[in-house]
């Protein structure tokens, strides 16, 4: 493929749910969009879904947890398309249903695998990509739910659901924390780095349960992916404004 003259997106767990429709949002904005997504099937599939809306997309196997999918997928993108203006890090899970000192390890291991630590070998592994870019732009989906000021405030309406999603929030925090790091370490570049939270959106990882749909919980972070250079760095996000972190 040659490299294309439109911006270059990539977003993580883009085959469904929240990360399709920010795959979709982006490509409608008039962006090449790769579909980031663990199963090679599951990604051709929603690929065709977008190409049959007439958008520019193309699927490669990413899984955060694995270091060989990740440079798979660099590979594909630096021959592909030479550069990468936007990364989406989308992916994620959860465990719930259980109080914090009853959460086995494994599940907040697990957890931070694909939460905390996938994020990070992303933006490590894309950094030279995104350094390419005349204006690179990095959307970590964070939640509310990863907000110490609403975590420590016991008038929080999602305070008792947040409570057995501990292992979830404790890694949105983590995440939190390592957006403002990689934003602090490129201030005075081109690249802007921030952190968003979609709402309660129904999807998969809440058994459909969230009031908002996948097109609401999306604009947020297409929004800040396409912030210009007077946009915000190290900040977070939702549709109303500032997330007090």
């Amino acid at each position: 493929m040659s490299a294309s003259t439109k911006k270059i997106a990539l977003v993580t767990g883009a085959n469904k749910g929240i990360g399709f429709e920010i795959a979709r949002q982006l490509a409608q904005a008039g962006l090449f969009v790769y579909l980031g997504c663990r199963d090679a099937e599951r990604g051709k599939q929603a690929a065709a879904k977008l190409r049959a809306e007439g958008l520019e997309v193309e699927p490669v196997v990413l899984d955060v947890t694995d270091e060989a999918t990740i440079q798979h997928a660099v590979k594909t993108v630096e021959e592909g398309q030479k550069r990468l203006d936007v990364l989406v890090n989308n992916a994620g899970i959860a465990t719930g249903g259980k109080k914090p000192s009853e959460t086995p390890l494994t599940d907040i291991r697990s957890v931070f695998e694909t939460n905390f630590f996938g994020p990070i070998a992303t933006m490590k592994a894309f950094l030279p990509l995104l350094e390419k870019s005349p204006a690179g732009r990095i959307v970590n989906v964070s939640s509310t739910l990863g907000s110490l000021t609403h975590q420590s405030d016991p008038n929080d309406p999602f305070q008792a659901m947040a409570l057995t999603y501990n292992a979830y929030n404790e890694s949105k925090s983590a995440l939190n924390a390592a957006t403002v790091q990689f934003a602090n370490e490129l201030r005075g570049t081109k690249i802007k780095v921030n952190a968003i939270c979609p709402g309660y959106v129904a999807t998969d990882l809440n058994n459909h349960s969230g009031p908002r749909t996948t097109e609401q919980g999306a604009k947020i972070a297409v929004k800040m992916a396409l912030i210009g250079e007077d946009g915000p760095t190290a900040g977070y996000f939702d549709d109303n404004g500032v997330i007090p972190w």
